[in-house]
C-alpha cells in the first residue's frame, strides 16, 4: 500500500518503506512500480496504458522516508533541477551505535563509490575519484545502545550518511553492510529486505509548477518504536 504524504497537481511525495528499491529494471519490484500501479488502479488505466512518473531523487533500499515524484516531464525537470542545484531542504533521522562525542557538529570527508558495487568508502582527498561529502548533525537523544541524530546533508553522495557515520565508529543501527552489530526492525532472512535506522524525515522544496513552498514531514515506521524515543 502506497503511503502518500502530499499530492498537489503533478507533484507527489510518498513515504518509502524499507527493503524496497526506489527504481529497478523491468520485472523487479520498486516504489516506482508500486506508485504507477496505484495510479493505474485509481484512474482505471490498463497495464499497457502509458503513465508517466518522474523520479526526482532516490533513497537507499533499507532506508525509509519522504521521496518525491512528478506526474509529467516538465514538472520532473523543474523538480530535478532543484535537487541538482541543492536548493532542496533534506533532514534525516538516524540512530547510530555508540555515543557521538559532541552534541552537534559537522562531518567532512571524501568518498568514493566502489566500481560495480553498491558500496562507498572514505578515501584521501587526492584520490582520483574522490567526492567531497559534508553533513551537519545534532544529537536529539542518547540511549544505552547509541545516539539519535538529526542530520542535514550539504552534499548528496552514495550512502553518505551511512559511510560517514560508520567511518567514525558509529554505524547506523541494523546496517550490517557498514559494520553494525545490532539488529533493527523486523527480522528477515533476505538481507535485501531488512531495514536500518535511517529515515528521510523532512523534505522541502518549491512546487515545480506554482513555486509555492512545500515542506513535508514523514512519520517514522513502526520499527522505530523499539528505540523508545520521545
Amino acid at each position: 500500500m502506497v503511503e502518500i504524504l502530499y499530492e498537489q497537481g503533478p507533484c507527489l511525495i510518498v513515504n518509502k518503506p524499507a527493503g524496497l528499491l526506489t527504481q529497478a529494471p523491468r520485472g523487479i519490484d520498486s516504489l516506482e512500480v508500486q506508485v504507477k500501479d496505484y495510479y493505474r488502479q485509481r484512474e482505471g488505466k490498463q497495464p499497457g496504458d502509458n503513465l508517466y512518473l518522474g523520479v526526482a531523487h532516490r533513497i537507499d533500499r533499507p532506508v525509509t522516508g519522504a521521496l518525491a515524484f512528478a506526474r509529467h516531464a516538465r514538472a520532473a525537470r523543474k523538480l530535478c533541477a532543484q535537487f541538482a542545484d541543492r536548493t532542496v531542504s533534506k533532514t534525516y533521522w538516524a540512530f547510530v551505535e555508540g555515543q557521538v562525542a559532541s552534541d552537534e557538529g559537522t562531518w567532512t570527508d571524501y568518498l568514493h563509490k566502489r566500481h560495480g558495487m553498491a558500496q562507498a568508502e572514505v578515501v584521501d582527498a587526492l584520490h582520483p575519484a574522490a567526492k567531497h561529502a559534508v553533513l551537519h548533525y545534532r544529537v536529539l537523544g542518547r540511549r544505552a545502545q547509541g545516539c539519535w541524530l538529526e542530520i542535514k546533508l550539504e552534499t548528496g553522495r552514495t550512502h553518505q550518511i551511512r559511510v560517514q557515520a560508520a567511518s567514525r565508529g558509529h554505524p547506523v543501527l541494523g546496517d550490517a553492510q557498514y559494520g553494525s552489530t545490532l539488529s533493527f526492525g523486523k527480522p528477515c532472512e533476505d538481507h535485501r529486505l531488512r531495514s536500518i535506522a535511517l529515515h528521510a524525515r523532512q523534505l522541502g522544496f518549491n512546487h515545480p509548477m506554482t513555486g509555492e513552498p512545500v515542506d513535508i514531514v514523514a512519520p517514522t515506521p513502526a520499527s522505530w518504536q523499539e528505540l523508545q524515543l520521545p
